[in-house]
């Protein structure tokens, strides 16, 4: 039922193809599991198809090597009005140690979609619980206000390179 499910988990293991010659797990392969998950915890959010938007802050903290269990959750933070903000951790724990690790972490935003016309869809409002989640939103609109204000940069440079050009 749309609204009711707010994060989702997944848990495998990191294997041989998943890593580059060094051993270690390639960042496009993190990027991957992070928007699967991402992708998950909108739908069940929303109820409907969803697509990436944006993805911010990326950040690969430390690696994982072919045999960590792999974590990847995904957990919503901000719901626009079809827009919902996923913070998302992958994290990598080696069993024989019993040691877990960030090793990456990000902000992604999907936009939910109806079915017959592709076109943006309202979603359930999210509302934070406690004050880790307040800060969690927070933290999610700033990125927001960023996000918007390189887009008025990138579209006032995208002026000038035009007048250059003419």
């Amino acid at each position: 039922m749309p609204g009711q499910q707010h994060e989702v988990t997944f848990r495998f293991l990191a294997q041989p193809t998943d890593v580059n010659f060094g051993g270690k797990v390639h960042g496009g392969m993190a990027m991957k599991w992070i928007d699967q998950a991402g992708y998950a915890c909108a739908v069940a959010w929303s109820g409907a198809y969803c697509v990436t938007a944006s993805v911010s802050g990326i950040q690969f903290v430390a690696p994982i090597l072919i045999g960590d269990l792999v974590t990847v959750r995904a957990r919503l933070i901000h719901t626009g009005s079809s827009s919902m903000h996923m913070a998302v951790d992958v994290l990598a724990s080696d069993l024989r140690k019993d040691e877990r690790r960030l090793a990456t972490s990000c902000v992604m935003v999907f936009v939910a979609l109806d079915a017959p016309d592709g076109k943006p869809t309202p979603v359930p409002r999210w509302e934070p619980r406690d004050d880790a989640e307040r800060q969690l939103q927070a933290h999610a609109r700033r990125l927001q206000e960023l996000s918007r204000e390189m887009g008025q940069l990138v579209d006032a440079r995208g002026g000038e390179n035009r007048r250059d050009q003419g």
